[in-house]
């Protein structure tokens, strides 16, 4: 496993024309692309480890560094209140656009890669689950997974824009996510045959992230193995 250098399309002032992204590489060197997209902890253990997994199951995985205009190489955990604090400064920081902007340029670096076949997917985690949402609506992935994406309910108006398949994994008890936002998420995008959503009943936010306040094994499982299957099918 390596980094790679990925050109930004608008440059940071303070920090140059380029962040880095961690790059996985499936078993066979060959596969279909798949960006994964970060939480508010930064590239870390545990990004890396997710990256490592699906880079396992047959794909070239870029997971970039979209912290990288406020503070290049953030890798923090979820285990104390400081980690807590930061994370949450940068995600008050992150500049949706640019980071949008950067994950487009992270899936055109992924797609031109010698290791990719051609297909790219996106899949992200909390923050990064919105911005996979968003990258659905605004980008040309082939297919892209929300885990507990926060604020998608204010994005609805992006749904004209779903044009390939996309999955969300909703958790019941998301602190982040109360029920209105899920019921305003189910409602919009009910009438596009191209999304599918998953509820998890009794779950709470990052019910996924294995070592987490609120990881479920069984939960997990399914709802990996809704992934896969889905990346199976469309990136394949």
């Amino acid at each position: 496993m390596s980094e790679i250098k990925i050109a930004a399309a608008t440059p940071s002032p303070q920090f140059g024309g380029e962040f880095s992204a961690y790059l996985a590489l499936p078993p066979g060197g060959k596969g279909p692309g798949l960006v994964l997209i970060q939480e508010i902890f930064g590239v870390n253990d545990v990004m890396r480890a997710l990256a490592d997994g699906y880079a396992k199951q047959g794909y070239v995985v870029a997971c970039p560094d979209i912290f990288w205009r406020q503070e290049p190489g953030i890798r923090i955990t979820d285990k104390t209140d400081a980690e807590w604090a930061r994370a949450f400064e940068l995600f008050k920081g992150f500049d949706f656009a640019l980071g949008i902007a950067d994950l487009i340029a992270t899936l055109e670096t992924l797609r031109a890669h010698p290791a990719c076949t051609g297909k790219v997917g996106t899949v992200g985690y909390c923050l990064g689950g919105n911005l996979a949402y968003q990258m659905a609506c605004r980008s040309s992935a082939d297919a892209s997974v929300s885990y507990y994406g926060v604020g998608i309910e204010g994005l609805l108006d992006l749904a004209g824009g779903l044009k390939k398949p996309l999955m969300l994994h909703v958790a019941e008890k998301d602190g982040f996510v109360p029920p209105e936002a899920q019921a305003k998420i189910a409602a919009g995008l009910a009438s596009n045959a191209r999304v599918t959503l998953h509820v998890y009943p009794g779950q709470d936010h990052a019910f996924a992230r294995e070592g987490g306040k609120h990881w479920n094994a069984a939960a997990a499982e399914l709802a990996n193995g809704r992934t896969a299957q889905f990346f199976k099918t469309h990136l394949s």
